[in-house]
């Protein structure tokens, strides 16, 4: 295994590449994450995460477009949005010039690999609505066929909030931190998605829409090395994951877009869960609560492939086709990387963890 030093100040030692498991926790060093099958209410609207999906024949989906008019092999397919399309969490990326950690391992490439599109892969780690709308959307053409996306993760700072929570109690101030988030979504991110969803369709009058949600992070245990999430506050940041996909799912809708909810496909797949398709705390940090290959190959590729129709199983070979397209991809890009230079990826400040969790090893401070 590869050894990477560790991402604090102060520290002289390294810590191997992967997960920052606590002693004990009996998981492999791995990547996370995902969380608990029971739906948990949209703290603003009252509805729950998986409430979108009751009406669809196709669990995970839902929309007011048609799901299941498949969209044929050779189509042109662009993939926008943030580190959840990206593919941020799988480890390895294309040399594109760029910070967009952008992976042949991630659901776009691996959908296109399967199903013999044409990719132009746009997303980028890092991204908020702006960034699609001043970055992305340039791709996108009156002969674009599928259009899919992730965003609003980082408009709503979901990374900030992670970090907050993460530190023990005396250190954070968790419940705000989810508040102001939770606030955000329900006020200021609808007109933001809403703007940004009639953009795609006028720049892509044609194309199939699909818009995929965020899964939840956590189910109830924490086995992290340098974090101090308690019960609690992993329930109200599934939570916030789960409002955040009901606002996204009603603004896909309203915009004629098909919606795709991860919350079901992952379930037993959380942090700490074994398997985990999610990382946890991660060495390098960028890595961390993000899906890993797993999380792409099994979570979203197949919830994405039956919105457009067609049913998807990432095989070695499917893998093999990817990896194959990535030198091309990285080319095509790296076209681009002017545009996306401006975008860096978000990632928890581990450093404070580092600090917090020095002070409890100490004495100086209680471990809650």
């Amino acid at each position: 295994m590869a050894i990477h030093p560790f991402l604090s100040a102060g520290r002289s030692w390294a810590r191997p590449a992967g997960r920052l498991l606590a002693a004990g926790a009996g998981l492999a060093l791995a990547a996370t994450a995902l969380g608990s099958g029971a739906a948990v209410a949209d703290p603003v609207s009252g509805s729950t995460g998986a409430g979108p999906d009751t009406a669809s024949a196709t669990p995970g989906v839902s929309g007011s477009t048609s799901v299941g008019a498949a969209v044929p092999a050779g189509s042109t397919y662009v993939a926008l949005g943030d580190s959840y399309s990206s593919g941020t969490g799988t480890r390895s990326y294309l040399d594109d010039g760029t910070e967009c950690l952008r992976s042949a391992s991630a659901f776009p490439s691996l959908l296109a690999a399967a199903n013999g599109y044409a990719l132009d892969f746009r997303a980028c780690s890092g991204s908020v609505v702006a960034d699609v709308r001043a970055n992305q959307l340039g791709a996108l053409g009156p002969d674009t066929d599928l259009v899919t996306l992730t965003i609003g993760g980082n408009d709503a700072d979901f990374t900030g909030v992670i970090t907050e929570c993460a530190l023990p109690a005396w250190a954070s101030d968790c419940d705000a931190a989810i508040d102001q988030a939770q606030a955000f979504v329900a006020a200021t991110l609808p007109s933001r998605l809403s703007g940004l969803y009639a953009e795609i369709r006028a720049a892509a009058p044609a194309a199939e829409v699909v818009v995929a949600g965020y899964p939840r992070l956590f189910m109830g245990e924490d086995c992290d090395a340098l974090t101090f999430f308690s019960p609690e506050e992993q329930t109200r940041l599934n939570a916030t994951a789960d409002q955040l996909n009901s606002r996204t799912a009603a603004a896909a809708s309203a915009a004629g877009f098909t919606f795709v909810n991860p919350t079901g496909a992952f379930t037993g797949h959380a942090v700490c869960d074994d398997p985990e398709w999610l990382n946890g705390l991660s060495n390098p940090v960028v890595e961390s609560y993000h899906p890993n290959v797993a999380g792409h190959a099994q979570g979203y590729t197949p919830l994405v492939g039956a919105a457009v129709g067609t049913t998807v199983t990432v095989t070695d070979a499917v893998v093999a086709e990817a990896a194959s397209r990535s030198g091309e991809q990285a080319a095509l890009q790296a076209e681009r990387a002017p545009l996306d230079r401006g975008v860096s990826p978000a990632q928890v400040d581990v450093a404070q963890l580092d600090r917090a969790h020095d002070a409890v090893a100490r004495g100086a401070a209680p471990a809650e």
